[in-house]
């Protein structure tokens, strides 16, 4: 049996070899139907192309080791780029992108932190920030800069909720695709919430389906922090990244840009209670109202023209 391992072992070490396979360190491999796996990248003729080549030609450019353009093709310049991100890190230097590669890039992502001594946990009460411009989760202490992380968000087909929140549920180990620490937040129209990722290369993208994903290790170093009721402001644009994607709203629509709707809504006195985010039968009823007092089709739906004399 230990001849069987050693076996094994040996042939282990030569596939990685052969491969040029880089052997991760502290990496744990998650199972299940969540997990993302990438293709491998490297130069070819003719040349690789895809989205996932402009996505490694953006994080090469940010961190600062590719000029080249933003096109989708793996050429020299990229293989190039690649090789020098490779031997600053020291990895193997062979120009292939792999799992592991992803993961290191988003490793490297710079956060500024403040140059001062700080604790290594908040003394006081902790707030959260997080910027969907930017992509940073900033951690307050006492309403001061405490700490900042990198996270990934929601596309703009599964936006991020844009808002003030509360922490309402934390769990270790939540499920498959959660990462090692979950933190629900108090949103009123579907279950979004801070967590880990078995995504890691995902962080520094726009890439959830809404929820903010945040490297394991640092989900684990804020997951202690937070407290049930810790106050989470979301800052963005309801109606996507640039303020140009507004969806057409319908009943059963669910999102930051229902809840804006429905704040003009009933300050124009057309629909009353509270904005909830969820487009139901009275903000369906409200939007008739609305279109039929400012001559427009009566469909209860909210599109461009609704958008537009609304002045959102």
């Amino acid at each position: 049996m230990q001849g069987k391992n050693l076996y094994l072992v040996c042939v282990l070490f030569t596939i990685l070899f052969l491969t040029g396979a880089d052997w991760p360190d502290n990496i744990e491999v998650v199972s299940g139907a969540d997990f993302e796996k990438t293709r491998q990248l490297s130069y070819q003729d003719p040349p690789i192309k895809g989205p996932d080549v402009v996505e490694l030609q953006e994080r090469l450019k940010e961190l600062g080791f590719y000029t080249g353009p933003i096109d989708g093709v793996y050429n020299r310049q990229v293989e190039f780029a690649v090789r020098d991100f490779q031997r600053d890190n020291n990895l193997r230097v062979d120009g292939i992108v792999r799992d592991f590669l992803w993961i290191r890039m988003a490793d490297a992502i710079p956060i500024t932190n403040n140059k001062e001594q700080k604790p290594e946990s908040p003394q006081g009460t902790v707030s959260i920030i997080i910027d969907t411009y930017q992509l940073k989760l900033i951690v307050l202490d006492d309403n001061e800069f405490f700490q900042a992380f990198p996270v990934a968000i929601g596309r703009t087909s599964t936006p991020t909720p844009i808002g003030n929140f509360q922490v309402n549920h934390k769990a270790v180990n939540w499920g498959t695709g959660f990462g090692t620490r979950w933190m629900g937040l108090s949103v009123g129209w579907g279950k979004y919430g801070i967590h880990g990722t078995n995504k890691p290369w995902s962080i520094g993208r726009r890439a959830s389906h809404g929820c903010i994903r945040m490297r394991n290790s640092d989900v684990e170093k804020l997951y202690p922090w937070v407290k049930i009721g810790t106050e989470v402001t979301i800052v963005g644009n309801p109606f996507g990244s640039f303020g140009h994607n507004q969806r057409t709203l319908v009943n059963g629509s669910r999102g930051a840009d229902v809840k804006v709707v429905q704040e003009k809504l009933i300050r124009l006195g057309y629909l009353e209670g509270k904005a909830d985010g969820i487009y139901g039968y009275n903000t369906e009823k409200a939007v008739k109202e609305f279109q039929k007092a400012n001559n427009l089709k009566v469909t209860g739906h909210v599109g461009w023209n609704e958008y537009k004399t609304m002045d959102l």
